[in-house]
């Protein structure tokens, strides 16, 4: 299965993972399972994404075990991470914060508001 049951849009391939961040300004990106770690963030992405605050974020998910993957399991920032999801943050095409593992909302703007 290389799609997530969530209200977000999937990225599905590599390329098309590369492109979208190339070609957006701000993006975030969990890069997970559908399990109990990661589905709090799936969620809170999906709120964030309906909110005017918000709306200059591009909100998408990967499959951590899809081919799509491979460019965010890759990078160093990933390598020591232990626990899923990977959550990236891109402006510009640049990562500006990654973390892993259960992230809530505040923990979620903080970075968004920081960053974007």
């Amino acid at each position: 299965m290389n799609t997530l049951d969530t209200g977000l849009k999937h990225l599905e391939t590599n390329d098309i993972m590369q492109d979208f961040i190339k070609k957006n300004e701000n993006v975030m990106i969990c890069c997970g399972r559908m399990g109990p770690m990661c589905i709090p963030v799936y969620d809170v992405m999906e709120e964030l994404e309906t909110e005017a605050e918000y709306e200059k974020i591009k909100f998408r998910d990967v499959n951590f075990d899809s081919e799509a993957a491979t460019y965010i399991r890759s990078l160093p920032i990933t390598r020591s991470f232990t626990g899923l999801p990977f959550t990236m943050y891109f402006k510009n095409g640049k990562v500006v914060a990654a973390t892993s593992s259960i992230q809530n909302r505040k923990q979620i703007t903080e970075i968004l508001d920081r960053e974007f």
